[in-house]
């Protein structure tokens, strides 16, 4: 067996490089939470502006651009502004009494792009109807400038029941 004999120099080196590496894997993890921390915040933003019917709150959370998509139950919206202006803010205006909220939220970041997979429930009244829906979502963020930013949404609620057959005339 070959004997490999180390200089002090050369002992400290590595051990300072563990260190080193210790502490870069612990700000990394600090990072990542902060990353999950900021997402998390955006997106109980995101249902407290649709509670209130904020839409100057919901321009700062999602991307203002032609890229965004939203799938919602089978329907698609092209572009924030589409979004915005045909679906979102005729609904918010005759949302009364709204409550929405997420459940069982979890978070995933990755450099500057993060997603998001969560149960919703939404409650409203509109006009003499009452709205009491719920399902599931999935939210993807970018980081533009510095900001998490909604840049894609896809919710689904789940199908209805067909209504009972008329029984047969005797």
């Amino acid at each position: 067996m070959k004997t490999i004999n180390l200089s002090p120099v050369l002992i400290g080196a590595l051990v300072l490089g563990a260190c080193v590496l210790g502490l870069n894997s612990s700000f990394l993890i600090n990072a990542q939470t902060d990353e999950v921390k900021a997402v998390t915040d955006i997106m109980m933003s995101e249902a407290a502006a649709v509670e209130k019917g904020d839409l100057a709150a919901l321009d700062k959370i999602w991307a203002n651009t032609e890229d965004v998509t939203v799938f919602e139950s089978g329907h698609a919206n092209y572009g924030w502004n589409d979004y915005r202006n045909t679906h979102l803010a005729p609904e918010l205006k005759e949302f009364k009494n709204t409550k929405y909220s997420f459940s069982d939220l979890k978070v995933k970041v990755d450099g500057k792009t993060a997603w998001a997979t969560f149960k919703y429930s939404l409650a409203a009244e509109m006009g003499t109807r009452k709205v009491d829906s719920g399902g599931l979502g999935t939210a993807v963020l970018e980081q533009r400038d510095g900001k998490w930013r909604i840049v894609h949404w896809h919710s689904s609620a789940p199908r209805r029941s067909p209504a009972p057959a008329a029984s047969p005339k005797p």
